[in-house]
């Protein structure tokens, strides 16, 4: 492990505050998912994935993939029961299933290997997939991922433990219910953001409208329960199966980043996460949140390029030896 350092490539000028990038359905392990697509500006640039955490979705990658266009040509996948993607096939909401679907969706899509970014339990997620299949992934940033560890940061959500309760879930949802679609926008960016006050108004009301949204899906409540007693159960892995031995076993050039006041996964695992994996860098952000790539999307950008030119310069030395 060592310091991460940020690039001083020049980033896009992003003009205003950008749409979510267009989409479409598309067919991975046997199921269809939403994946958007960001436009590359050039026609070098290499591909990339980005997976979102829990109860996120593609659009959370807005900002970060039109900062990184210039080098990678981003596509940002809407995980089974998220975003616009149907529910999971038989209800399977756990970590080898999401894995399997990034796996399943990189080698469907035929663009090779890609660099391969995410947050949180799409950090985990992504991980796996490193771990598992190095030739996909040419480089792995980890943002705040969802790795085991049972220290709880101050400020949580007190309704998170209730939904791995059998039954008390309906209880939560029925709580949620008296929220209005903004309301509860607002309080999952006070839950994800240091500082809530960052986040523009458009993208505030875009989280309402996806509020909205799913409140007319009859399965959106169980995507999410299920998807986070999927993720508890995979912290009580032993042996090879277990987050921290997989992470051993990434070849990957990988970059960890983490929020300094993270309140869903607490910052004392930034340094343990990245000392797990062999050739990583870590860059801890101070006043940041659980989601960097939303509540400082340039630092984050920098970090990720200053990640693909080194890994780019390590190849380029190897081939002239």
């Amino acid at each position: 492990m060592r310091p991460a350092h940020l690039s001083d490539t020049r980033l896009p000028e992003l003009t205003g505050t950008l749409p979510p990038w267009p989409g479409e359905c598309v067919s991975a392990d046997g199921c269809e998912v939403f994946l958007r697509r960001t436009p590359a500006r050039r026609a070098t640039a290499e591909p990339a994935l980005y997976v979102h955490g829990l109860g996120g979705a593609s659009t959370n990658w807005t900002d970060l993939a039109g900062l990184l266009s210039e080098r990678l040509d981003g596509e940002a996948v809407d995980l089974p029961g998220f975003g616009r993607s149907p529910a999971a096939a038989g209800g399977d909401y756990s970590i080898p299933a999401l894995v399997r679907v990034v796996t399943g969706l990189i080698e469907a899509r035929g663009r090779g290997a890609v660099h391969l970014l995410g947050n949180s339990l799409g950090g985990l997620v992504c991980l796996i997939v490193a771990a598992t299949r190095p030739d996909l992934v040419r480089t792995l940033t980890l943002i705040s991922p969802a790795m085991p560890g049972f220290r709880t940061p101050g400020r949580s959500d007190p309704l998170i433990p209730l939904l791995l309760l059998p039954g008390f879930s309906r209880l939560a949802e029925r709580r949620l219910s008296r929220l209005t679609p903004e309301q509860r926008a607002r309080a999952v960016i006070e839950l994800c953001f240091a500082d809530p006050t960052r986040i523009p108004e458009q993208r505030l009301a875009e989280a309402a409208d996806e509020v909205r949204r799913r409140n007319e899906l009859p399965w959106a409540m169980d995507a999410f329960t299920s998807s986070l007693r999927g993720l508890v159960r995979s912290y009580f892995n032993r042996g090879a199966a277990s987050a921290w031995r997989q992470a051993r076993s990434v070849r990957s050039p990988t970059l960890v980043i983490w929020g300094e006041r993270d309140r869903l996964v607490h910052v004392s695992l930034a340094s343990r996460t990245a000392a797990a994996i062999p050739d990583s860098r870590l860059l801890v952000l101070p006043d940041i949140g659980h989601t960097a790539q939303l509540e400082d999307p340039r630092t984050t950008a920098r970090a990720v390029l200053a990640l693909v030119e080194d890994a780019a310069a390590t190849q380029g030395a190897r081939g002239s030896a």
